[in-house]
């Protein structure tokens, strides 16, 4: 999950109650403490409150990538399985049993999840596993543009075909007609067909892509394929040419029923996977695999579905408001299937990107919970029993554009990597416990040892970058730092920004707001750019099949083949052992060529009231809300404990 929150921003303090944490002033937190103030003055409270960090930019399971939509997502629908909030263990949610003796084949490769007969949608019609069924076609469908869709498609049986839109000759495939109601959404879909294919035609013709699109695919648009339909024989194609007998299609996709997806009965869901996938049902409980609800989304489309007034859905809380750049306030879903195992009835999101404001709204106690305390009162709060600190699966890292020069060279990425000095990052800026990376796999994971990247080195780097052709850094063009507007991510930015300049580098600074960080990032448009993960899983695969060549969360550029092969080998070898092994070696390639640069392993910091019960640190940082109750019977008693600071 990418992280997209600064961990302990550093920021100046307001006086009011932070003179007795940190003496520094800041008016910009003057104003934004008035601000929130303010708005929270015109609602009556929440039952608990927290700091969301940020607007969310959406609420679709299928396109959210961040931790502020995932803590909405988790509360509005629910899964096969659910985390453990102290363990992480998979528990069954929409599932009723997590046991593998119950529900995995002796190959370890087909899963049969029985379903809770009385789960219902919030409008009282039952979840069923056509439900997950539906909501998985559409997360790999490739006009969805998720993701995250290779949480289904790196493993389940011809998942990835679906995605890629690819067929070869035999297939049963399935086919759109440009017949839909609304033609810029994806559901309700046109008429289908069904058929097999017989031939394709690939006519070597050039044509206008759409953004985004790349050239193998605008090139497929041209292509033409001969399928079997009803005993007939129908030719197809995205973009017929003119005058010939060639119907215009949509989508022409692999049956999605050759897909390891079944709904074998209302309540028994059937997944085939490609090989064993010992965390698969980890990848259970990730936000993306929620069951949506299809009649929601066929009535209101894509984005009007997910209003408040619109949404159906399956989980512990519904929406009841949402203000943009101010809050969004759930409600208790009285229909969840495990209401009574909820206790907090209203909950309050807040969109405040300032931590200084939230630190200030949480001793205030505006708020309840408040992630990422500033790192400036980091050493004031160790101690406190509100304060909660403590490794985390997660990791801070650079990007490098290895499609635009200076950065094709490995040489001038591994200089620039050896010219950071990360424990100074870590001691002066950060403040918190962080841990130097030279890795991408945090060591938080027991049984896998991490390869590491070589080590700080002013002087090795001066001579990698003589050795690249760029002595004292003469030759190399400016570079620009991208990163998403913070406090703490300006300040690491203008660490590194120093420690290049003492390799005679120039370097540009540029922030951008998140979802425009995000685009550019994604369209590639940047030389360095900041970068956060959070693991999906307790395991090395979720850090490094990100960047498998052409992997849709690799963004930047780089593969090698024998990375790629090492990562798929990985996923069908069933000795943990030996996995291990072959992860470490396909993470020795990645930290010797250095497309990514390893900054720092992030440490959670959180501030809980002690009166919140059911709030436990754990190294992915997650908290689901269905566990968390306040209880304020002896609230004089603990604030007197946290004003003791």
């Amino acid at each position: 999950m990418v992280a997209d929150r600064s961990l302990n921003r550093p920021e100046l303090l307001m006086p009011k109650i932070i003179r007795k944490l940190f003496p520094l002033a800041a008016f910009v937190a003057v104003v934004g403490a008035m601000f929130w103030a303010t708005s929270l003055g015109t609602l009556p409270p929440a039952e608990f409150t927290f700091n969301n960090g940020t607007e969310p930019k959406s609420l679709d399971p299928a396109q959210v990538t961040g931790s502020p939509e995932g803590r909405i997502v988790r509360a509005l629908f629910e899964g096969l399985y659910r985390p453990d909030p102290e363990t992480l263990e998979p528990l069954p949610a929409m599932a009723l049993t997590a046991n593998p003796d119950e529900i995995l084949s002796k190959d370890g490769r087909i899963y049969t999840f029985p379903l809770r007969s009385g789960a219902v949608w919030s409008d009282g019609h039952p979840v069923t596993a056509e439900d997950f069924r539906w909501s998985w076609q559409r997360l790999l469908h490739p006009e969805t543009g998720s993701q995250y869709h290779f949480v289904l498609s790196a493993y389940v049986l011809n998942a990835a075909k679906y995605h890629a839109g690819i067929v070869d000759p035999g297939d049963p495939v399935e086919i759109e007609l440009p017949t839909r109601s609304r033609s810029q959404q994806l559901f309700p879909r046109g008429k289908m067909l069904y058929g097999k294919l017989l031939e394709i035609e690939r006519p070597n013709q050039s044509g206008v892509a759409i953004e985004g699109e790349s050239n193998e695919s605008k090139s497929k648009r041209k292509w033409i394929y001969t399928v079997e339909v009803d005993g007939a024989k129908r030719r197809f194609s995205q973009q017929p040419p003119p005058s010939q007998n060639i119907e215009k299609c949509l989508h022409l996709l692999l049956n999605f029923d050759q897909v390891g997806i079944r709904a074998l009965h209302p309540y028994r869901l059937e997944v085939e996977l490609k090989s064993p996938t010992p965390y698969f049902l980890y990848l259970m409980q990730f936000y993306v695999t929620v069951p949506v609800n299809r009649s929601c989304i066929e009535q209101y489309g894509y984005p009007d579905w997910i209003r408040p007034e619109n949404i159906v859905v399956n989980g512990p809380f519904q929406i009841d408001f949402r203000r943009l750049r101010d809050r969004i306030r759930l409600k208790k879903n009285a229909l969840y299937w495990d209401a009574a195992s909820v206790d907090l009835q209203t909950v309050d999101a807040l969109a405040v990107e300032s931590s200084t404001t939230g630190l200030n709204m949480y001793l205030d106690g505006d708020v309840d919970w408040m992630p990422s305390p500033p790192s400036e009162v980091i050493p004031r709060l160790e101690g406190r029993r509100d304060y909660h600190s403590m490794s985390s699966l997660s990791i801070y890292f650079y990007r490098f554009n290895v499609t635009r020069e200076p950065f094709d060279n490995p040489l001038v990425r591994m200089a620039l990597s050896r010219a950071v000095d990360r424990e100074r990052i870590c001691k002066a800026i950060l403040r918190a416990g962080q841990e130097p990376a030279y890795s991408l796999v945090p060591p938080v994971l027991p049984h896998y040892a991490a390869a590491k990247a070589p080590d700080y080195n002013l002087e090795a780097a001066r001579r990698l970058l003589a050795q690249a052709g760029y002595p004292d850094g003469r030759g190399l063009r400016s570079i620009e730092i991208l990163f998403n507007t913070s406090d703490g991510h300006r300040k690491i930015a203008e660490a590194i920004q120093q420690d290049w300049q003492r390799l005679g580098v120039d370097v540009r600074l540029r922030n951008l707001e998140w979802q425009t960080y995000l685009s550019t990032t994604r369209k590639m448009e940047y030389d360095v750019a900041r970068a956060g993960w959070i693991g999906d899983y307790p395991d090395p695969n979720t850090f490094l099949d990100l960047f498998v060549t052409g992997g849709v969360q690799n963004e930047t550029g780089w593969g090698n083949s024998d990375f790629d092969q090492l990562i798929d080998r990985a996923t069908r070898e069933s000795n943990p052992e030996k996995r291990m092994r072959i992860l470490h070696q396909a993470e020795e390639i990645i930290m010797g060529e250095i497309p990514v640069m390893p900054l720092y392993f992030y440490v959670s910091t959180n501030l809980v009231k002690p009166y919140v019960r059911g709030f436990f640190s754990n190294s992915q940082d997650l908290h689901p809300l269905t566990n968390i109750s306040v209880d304020k019977s002896g609230e004089k008693e603990d604030r007197r404990g946290e004003d003791g600071a």
